[in-house]
């Protein structure tokens, strides 16, 4: 293990070097040989760097998301990945979607599938110590503080649990995938004499809801339509 470990960290330091001199595909290659065997947040930033610098949108922008899986709150990444998505070509907002639920999915994002896990733990182990105070104090001032903390506790327990089986679900199921072609044209059936209901442009982030054969039915804004698979890559 600690040789695996060497060898990770010497062919990290080759590929940052062959970054900083400007030769972003060899970097690349080599950020992407860690990552078969070390899913690792910073190599995914700096691969997202490498394939920008190169100009391929898609890539960064999955090395950018993937990296923010692992690390929801790198600040470099996030900006990274915003500043590549303004580069897009497509500009599908979705109308329909309610504030809320927007909020919701921001504040579940914010941290990571083990962040949210621990969080629920510790705070349901708080729930049964202020319950523990309630029931073993006879003052009446704490007996009320520890009640009311513990209802609190264990309201964000549930809520930091539920966000922790929401992150689960999204990473196992890997519904949201970036176009990695040029032009692709979503179409109104899975097949390629299909109507064309729309266009998506490389980078553009969709979310797949059903598969038929090589054909996924993807959902982006308000829009919805059908596309070979290997015109995108999931996150």
């Amino acid at each position: 293990m600690n040789i695996l470990i060497l060898l990770v960290a010497t062919l990290f330091a080759q590929a940052n070097e062959q970054y900083t001199q400007g030769h972003y595909a060899e970097a690349a290659q080599m950020y992407e040989t860690i990552l078969t065997t070390n899913p690792n947040a910073q190599v995914y930033y700096n691969l997202g760097n490498c394939y920008f610098k190169q100009g391929e949108l898609s890539q960064s922008i999955l090395a950018y998301e993937r990296c923010l899986r692992l690390e929801p709150r790198m600040k470099d990444a996030k900006f990274n990945l915003a500043f590549a998505q303004n580069q897009i070509v497509d500009n599908i907002a979705d109308t329909q979607a309610f504030f809320l639920k927007n909020w919701v999915e921001y504040v579940r994002n914010s941290l990571s599938e083990k962040t949210w896990t621990m969080m629920s733990i510790m705070l349901f182990i708080l729930f049964l110590v202020s319950m523990l105070f309630f029931a073993l104090s006879r003052i009446q001032g704490v007996r009320k503080g520890s009640f009311y903390g513990g209802v609190v506790a264990l309201i964000i327990s549930v809520i930091s649990i539920a966000n922790a089986g929401s992150l689960h679900r999204r990473d196992t199921l890997r519904q949201e995938a970036i176009i990695t072609r040029g032009i692709v044209n979503a179409k109104a059936a899975p097949d390629r004499s299909g109507t064309e209901l729309f266009t998506l442009h490389e980078g553009t982030k969709v979310t797949i809801h059903e598969t038929i054969g090589d054909w996924g039915e993807i959902h982006v804004g308000n829009n919805v339509g059908w596309i070979q698979l290997n015109n995108v890559e999931r996150i």
